[in-house]
């Protein structure tokens, strides 16, 4: 992997976490105007708006895997090598 190659996988990579930290602002917001809801509506009976925290939480999970967790699409050429050695001593078997 060249010089280019990296600084925009760098890029991109700091794009996915700029909208993690974007989208956990909305999420609380989100959250936070659902529950004022809920508490000037219904107070004290079942929780609704915990479906749509619940939901929007999922979705945080996993783009912050996607922002912070390993990228398995950042393929280095050990990687690459040890593959075809691992497919060449498969075959020869």
């Amino acid at each position: 992997m060249n010089e280019t190659e990296m600084r925009e996988f760098a890029k991109k990579r700091l794009k996915k976490q700029a909208d993690f930290k974007q989208y956990l602002w909305v999420w609380a917001g989100v959250s936070a105007l659902l529950t004022v809801i809920w508490f000037m509506t219904t107070p004290g009976t079942y929780f609704w708006p915990a479906w749509a925290i619940f939901g929007m939480g999922i979705g945080a999970f996993f783009a912050g895997l996607d922002a912070y967790g390993k990228d398995p699409k950042f393929i280095t050429d050990e990687a690459i090598d040890a593959e075809v050695a691992r497919i060449k001593s498969k075959n020869n078997k």
